[in-house]
């Protein structure tokens, strides 16, 4: 293991073996220029990193613990490896090594296996007062997942948050929800849909939508959505204007056409703006904000059913939508969200969620400690 160069890093993922291990934006070199405040490492496995002969990659942010010269290792949704390959201390351990060299106090990583799955159809009868995931049979259980799971646990890693059916704990989501693309017809989109979302997406066409793609100079009016869809929904994402104009620059600027503003418009208004990253045959829906009035012509409605066909289009297997809640209970207000996104007939997936490690010695469990208590202070 060892550092490799940006170019050398994006030329394994574009190649055939990388789209294979499916890296997602997260792990993508750009990453480390919106992120402030971590130092980044790219790295390489291989016989020959430099020079392009590699296995897997890893971007690894670095958080200094205030008062030390130690760092916390953090890699978002990765590594980049082969988690089917059952001897992952051929990796693993060089990793660890690396990285307790470079004065790493602990680790946590993102393993990219599915944990288990459940189907749309299953979910919506099963809704009721204090229910969530949990308490649902799952449509598929990941015997790959659920391995590596037991791998990780045997070495010593903890998962974050514990293995409840919630959250708490992980930076990314654990429950994401996918809309399968792989296969199906424009048409068979159109049947997935429910008959509330199809209905939407009609009214939006008759009151005349228009979905357009931006520009770097639709960041402000995105942003002005987003702050009133925060205020409206309850929640804060805690991001700036800068961070999202600094997202869509490294992103395009590694490749053109890798973060997408959508917009939807209205008599000359923008109603809605959601953001879209495309890695190889990989499509996220990232972040999506609307106006507070005209909420009735449905342009959040019409922006994702162009987002979808455009994913299909591009080739894309999968229209990954991120985030959903774990809860069931129609009188939270998180669950809006889940109802939301399982009108489109896709299946919410539980991934591994993440897992942390201290690196040896009792001075570096202590320092894991701290600064799991300076993160929940933040």
């Amino acid at each position: 293991m060892e550092p490799v160069s940006p170019d050398t890093y994006r030329t394994f993922l574009a190649s055939r073996a990388g789209a294979q291990l499916g890296a997602g934006f997260l792990q993508c070199p750009s990453w480390a220029q919106v992120k402030e405040g971590w130092r980044a490492l790219l790295l390489g496995w291989g016989a020959q990193p430099q020079n392009g002969d590699l296995s897997g990659v890893a971007l690894v942010l670095l958080r200094q613990l205030p008062g030390t010269r130690k760092h916390f290792a953090y890699l978002p949704e990765g590594p980049v490896v082969d988690w089917a390959d059952p001897e992952i201390d051929r990796w693993l351990t060089p990793l660890l090594r690396y990285l307790r060299e470079a004065g790493a106090f602990a680790v946590r990583i993102g393993p990219s296996p599915a944990y288990r799955r459940w189907q749309a159809s299953r979910l919506k009868p099963q809704t009721g007062s204090g229910r969530s995931l949990g308490d649902v049979l799952a449509s598929e259980v990941d015997p790959l997942g659920t391995a590596v799971g037991e791998r990780l646990r045997a070495r010593g890693w903890q998962r974050c948050g514990g293995d409840g059916s919630g959250d708490d704990g992980d930076a990314q989501p654990r429950h994401v929800f996918h809309v399968p693309l792989s296969g199906r017809t424009t048409e068979d989109l159109w049947a997935g849909l429910n008959q509330e979302w199809r209905r939407n997406v009609r009214r939006a066409r008759r009151e005349g939508v228009e979905v357009v793609v931006g520009s770097a100079a639709d960041l402000p009016e995105f942003y002005r959505l987003l702050r009133i869809t925060e205020e409206r929904d309850g929640f804060r994402l805690g991001r700036s204007l800068a961070y999202y104009e600094r997202q869509y620059a490294a992103l395009n600027a590694e490749e053109p056409g890798r973060m997408e503003l959508y917009l939807a418009r209205h008599r000359g208004e923008v109603l809605a703006a959601h953001t879209m990253i495309t890695v190889g045959n990989r499509v996220w829906y990232q972040t999506g904000a609307s106006a507070d009035h005209r909420r009735e012509v449905r342009p959040s409605n019409a922006l994702q059913w162009q987002m979808l066909l455009h994913a299909r289009a591009r080739g894309a297997h999968v229209y990954d939508m991120r985030g959903v809640p774990s809860t069931l209970d129609p009188d939270e207000r998180a669950y809006g969200l889940l109802r939301w996104k399982l009108g489109t007939g896709g299946q919410v997936v539980e991934t591994l969620g993440e897992w942390e490690k201290p690196l040896g010695g009792t001075a570096n469990h202590a320092l894991h400690r701290a600064f799991q208590a300076y993160l929940a202070r933040r």
